[in-house]
């Protein structure tokens, strides 16, 4: 394919890198991430959840997770501070007699003290004081997260020399933290898995998307990274990285 018409194909890719909740059918068929952890978030969670359970979700993103669960709507409350989900929990959420309420800083949670059996969190920040202050006595934190090491490869191929989001945002560092906070550790468990694009349009949707890993990426300013990876790609099918994730489960005792 000719230069032009790649870098035109870059641009519209970039252009059109906005996101619904937490929707990546866009570029579905040109990239692969391997999602087989070594544990299933969904049923750690219905294992401890009962009908009466006070449940909270931060960062629910367009509350697609929270509503998989089929959790009584009267007992369950979520967080978002991402605008565009934001309007979007506003119209799905709160129809349903969901306690839904914007929140873009974890460490001013505003729910009561003591009023949660389970706080869930994939993928997004916490505060732990505010954890261990809304959670009942016995209570549940139970986090999915993505690891500072997470498509470290391709952040390095794109933006050479870039920092890490999250620094200490590993399995280790966060046990450390949550038992000094307290809580009992219940489970704990960490893995990396490949991901692949084969398609650098794909790749580009994905860099403007996940903005705090690729920061200052776009088409311009990358365009000699780029066509490094679009050789790449031509010479070995793919581009190919790792995710990083880790679980924990704790109880406040």
């Amino acid at each position: 394919m000719k230069r032009a018409t790649l870098i035109e194909n870059w641009k519209r890719e970039e252009e059109q890198a906005h996101i619904h909740g937490w929707d990546f059918s866009h570029i579905e068929g040109r990239y692969e991430e391997e999602n087989n952890l070594p544990w299933d978030f969904k049923e750690i969670i219905q294992s401890y959840l009962r009908k009466d359970s006070k449940l909270l979700d931060i960062d629910t993103g367009g509350g697609e997770f929270l509503l998989s669960l089929g959790h009584p709507y009267e007992n369950t409350a979520a967080t978002e501070g991402y605008p565009p989900n934001v309007e979007l929990c506003r119209q799905e959420l709160l129809p349903l007699g969901i306690d839904f309420k914007e929140m873009s800083d974890c460490t001013k949670m505003p729910y009561a003290d003591e009023c949660f059996d389970i706080i869930i969190n994939r993928h997004g920040d916490y505060c732990l004081p505010e954890l261990w202050r809304t959670l009942k006595a016995g209570g549940l934190f139970i986090t999915q997260q993505v690891g500072e090491d997470n498509d470290r490869e391709l952040v390095e191929l794109l933006l050479p020399g870039t920092q890490k989001a999250f620094t200490g945002w590993n399995l280790t560092e966060q046990k450390r933290c949550i038992e000094e906070a307290g809580f009992e550790l219940l489970q704990a468990e960490e893995c990396f898995r490949p991901i692949k694009f084969t398609d650098i349009g794909a790749l580009v949707w994905f860099a403007r998307i996940i903005e705090w890993e690729f920061i200052d990426f776009s088409v311009e300013t990358c365009m000699e990274q780029l066509f490094k990876a679009q050789e790449i790609l031509e010479q070995r099918g793919a581009v190919e990285g790792t995710t990083h994730r880790f679980l924990i489960v704790a109880k406040k005792p």
